[in-house]
């Protein structure tokens, strides 16, 4: 079974934000599988499926992000998803609006809602897809909790479309083959 997890923050006033990257992506994954991510429970909401014959569980745990941790531990342990076949997905200021950066392992980056996860599952070895929002030019908060506009919307749009491109890739192959096709800018 693998476990696909998008952060985010709840409520329709973050829905288009930088910061709901991972919801975005995994809600347009969800549409092009056409999977209903309607059940609620571990402190936020899923769908399950079968994709190429295995489980696959999509999560976007609805405890703001700062705490995504204790509901994406909770799914774990339910499911009893090994540690190597949970991806997240989330955005990340310090990569050029439009990019993606697919790692198998490794620390948080300061991404508060990864570096929950990982205390909470005890460990750097979860595989991840970070797209990237860009830095902010004054504030981080106002950033992130803001709506990309002109340039930078159209290229936060297609990332979050390549993205679900490499979680299609990640269930067919491997993360590998995954991080070999879609790591970088927009050429992917």
């Amino acid at each position: 079974m693998k476990l696909i997890v998008g952060l985010g923050n709840p409520g329709k006033e973050y829905a288009m934000t930088r910061h709901n990257c991972g919801f975005r992506v995994v809600d347009a994954f969800a549409d092009a599988t056409g999977v209903d991510i309607d059940k609620e429970d571990f402190h936020g909401v899923y769908g399950k499926f079968k994709y190429n014959d295995e489980d696959i569980v999509l999560f976007k745990p609805l405890t703001m992000m700062n705490l995504s941790g204790t509901a994406v531990y909770e799914i774990v342990k339910f499911f009893k998803i090994h540690r190597e076949d949970i991806v997240v997905i989330y955005d990340d200021m310090a990569i050029e609006p439009g990019a993606l950066r697919l790692r198998a392992s490794g620390s948080s980056g300061g991404q508060k809602g990864m570096e929950n996860i990982i205390k909470c599952l005890a460990t750097e070895n979860i595989k991840r897809i970070r797209v990237g929002i860009g830095e902010p030019k004054y504030d981080a908060i106002k950033h992130v909790l803001g709506e990309a506009t002109g340039d930078d919307k159209v290229k936060i749009d297609s990332a979050i479309e390549r993205a679900t491109k490499a979680i299609r890739e990640f269930l067919i192959n491997d993360f590998q083959n995954a991080m070999s096709k879609f790591n970088g800018g927009g050429n992917s």
